[in-house]
C-alpha cells in the first residue's frame, strides 16, 4: 500500500464512525387500539369473547380496548363476568354504545359502568337495569326485594368506582329509569358523546385514567385500529345460545331419536338425533330453562319409545303429543325478557308441526291394525271364487287363480259363485255366494 493509499484510509475510517454514530434509529411502532364489537344479549359465550378481546389487548400491549355495545341486556352471571374482566384488566377499556339506535339496556348499564370510559354515539340510549327472573315464573316478595337490592347495590358501587351518578345507576335498578345520549352525558351517566368511532379515538387522546392504583395514559393519535372479530367458534355458540336454535334443536332431535327407535340399524337418525339433542342441552342450560317442562318434554320422548315396544293403539303417542305442548309451553315462561325465551312463532308452529306428524304416525299405525290382510291364508277369507266340480261336502274351487280342496255344509253345483268364509291347512271352507238384485239368479 503506497503512502498515498494509507492517508485515504485513515481520512475514510474516523468518516465511517462519525456516520455510524449519527444514524437515527427507527421510531418503535404506535400501541394499537384494539375494538371488539358486542351486538347480542349478553350470555356466557358473550362474556367469553369479551374475556378473549381483553386477553388479546394485553398481549399486544394496546393503548386502548374499544367495546361497541348493542345490547338488550342479558343474564346476571354473564354481565357479572364480563364486569370483572374489565376491571381486572391491565389496559384502559372505553364502552362506546354504537352504532346510531343502539342501546344498553338492563345487563349492558352496568357493563357500561364498569368501563374506565363510557361512551354513546348519537340516537342511542342507556338504562332500564331492573332484573327479571329468566327461570320462568315470578318471584315471591323477600326474594324479589333482594335480588333489586343486590343489583342496586351493584350498580352504585360499580358508578361509584368511576365516578358516575350513582343515584341514577340506582335508579335505573329499581325504576328501569332510561336515558337517552344527552341526557346521560347532562346528567354524568357517561363521560362522552361522540357520532363515531374517529371521533372518539381523536378526544380521547392524551386521557389520563387510573386503573388498579396505577396511571395511565390514552395514546390514540396515529395509533393503528385493529378489530377483534368474533371467531367461528364464538359465532356458533351464540347462535345455540339463541333459545328459539335451542328449542328447535330439541325438537329436532327428539324426532331424530324417534325414528332410529322405531326403525332400528337407520343410523342417521339417531347420530343427527342424538347431536342435535346435546346442543340443545348446552343452550337450555345457559337460560336456566324451567325444568318442569323441560321433563315434560324428555317424558314425551318416553312415551313415544314405548309407543314403538309396545302397541297401545295410539294411547301413549296421544300421552306424548300431550306432555310435548304442556313442556313447550312450560319451557320459558312470558315473564322472562323476549330474548331469553322461545318466540310464540317457533313455539306454535314446532308444536303442531309435531301434532301433525305424530297423529299421521298414530292413524298408519290403526290402520295397519284394521286393515284387511293380504297374504298368507289370512287374506283368502272373503275371496269369491267358482266351484270346479259339485260339491256335496267336499269337492274342488278356483279361488284367486288357484285351485284349493273345498268343503261346505251346503250343496253347490260345478260353475256356482263361492265365498271363502275360512282356511283349514290346505282346504278352504266356502258357503254359496248370494246373488245380487236382479241378476236373474238365486242364491
Amino acid at each position: 500500500m503506497t503512502s498515498l493509499h494509507r492517508r485515504a484510509f485513515l481520512l475514510l475510517v474516523p468518516l465511517l464512525l462519525l456516520g455510524r454514530g449519527t444514524a437515527v434509529p427507527a421510531a418503535p411502532p404506535r400501541a394499537p387500539v384494539m375494538v371488539a364489537t358486542i351486538a347480542a344479549p349478553i350470555s356466557p359465550v358473550i362474556a367469553d369473547y369479551l374475556e378473549s378481546a381483553i386477553h388479546r389487548a394485553e398481549r399486544d400491549n394496546a393503548t386502548l380496548l374499544v367495546v361497541t355495545l348493542d345490547t338488550p341486556g342479558g343474564l346476571d352471571l354473564a354481565m357479572r363476568q364480563m364486569v370483572q374482566a374489565i376491571l381486572k384488566a391491565r389496559v384502559p377499556v372505553a364502552v362506546y354504545v354504537f352504532p346510531p339506535g343502539a342501546r344498553a339496556a338492563s345487563a349492558g348499564v352496568l357493563v357500561t359502568l364498569a368501563a374506565d370510559v363510557a361512551a354513546m354515539a348519537p340516537g342511542t340510549n342507556i338504562g332500564a337495569a331492573h332484573p327479571v327472573n329468566v327461570g320462568g315464573g315470578s318471584m315471591d316478595n323477600t326474594m324479589a326485594r333482594k335480588v333489586e337490592n343486590d343489583a342496586a347495590a351493584y350498580a352504585r358501587s360499580l358508578a361509584e368506582r368511576s365516578g358516575r351518578n350513582a343515584e341514577w345507576a340506582e335508579s335505573a335498578v329499581r325504576e328501569s329509569s332510561s336515558l337517552s345520549e344527552k341526557e346521560a352525558l347532562k346528567n354524568n351517566v357517561v363521560d362522552l358523546v361522540a357520532p363515531n368511532l374517529a371521533d372518539l379515538l381523536a378526544r380521547l387522546d392524551g386521557r389520563v385514567i387510573g386503573k388498579g392504583g396505577e396511571t395511565y395514559t390514552i395514546r390514540t393519535k396515529d395509533a393503528p385500529v385493529v378489530r377483534i372479530p368474533m371467531g367461528l367458534r364464538y359465532r356458533v355458540l351464540a347462535a345455540l345460545a339463541d333459545p328459539n336454535v335451542a328449542y328447535i334443536l330439541m325438537m329436532i332431535g327428539i324426532y331424530g331419536i324417534f325414528f332410529e327407535l322405531a326403525s332400528p340399524g337407520a343410523v342417521l337418525p339417531g347420530v343427527v338425533g342424538g347431536i342435535c339433542l346435546l346442543l340443545s342441552f348446552y343452550a337450555l342450560q345457559t337460560f336456566s330453562a324451567n325444568y318442569a317442562g323441560f321433563l315434560l318434554i324428555l317424558l314425551a320422548l318416553v312415551l313415544f319409545f314405548l309407543e314403538v315396544k309396545i302397541h297401545s293403539y295410539g294411547a301413549l303417542t296421544l300421552g306424548g303429543i300431550a306432555a310435548m305442548v304442556l313442556g313447550s309451553l312450560m319451557l320459558f315462561r312470558e315473564s322472562a325478557d323476549p330474548f331469553l325465551r322461545v318466540s310464540w312463532t317457533v313455539l306454535i308452529t314446532m308444536v303442531a308441526l309435531s301434532v301433525v306428524f305424530f297423529s299421521a304416525v298414530i292413524s298408519l299405525a290403526v290402520r295397519s291394525q284394521l286393515r284387511k290382510p293380504f297374504s298368507g291364508s289370512e287374506g283368502m277369507v272373503g275371496e269369491t271364487g267358482e266351484a270346479v266340480t259339485d260339491i256335496d261336502g267336499k269337492g274342488k274351487v278356483r279361488v284367486v287363480g288357484e285351485l284349493w280342496d273345498a268343503r261346505c255344509d251346503r250343496p253347490i253345483r260345478k260353475g256356482d259363485r263361492v265365498v271363502v268364509k275360512s282356511v283349514e291347512g290346505m282346504t278352504v271352507v266356502v258357503e254359496p255366494k248370494r246373488s245380487d238384485p236382479g241378476d236373474g239368479k238365486s242364491s
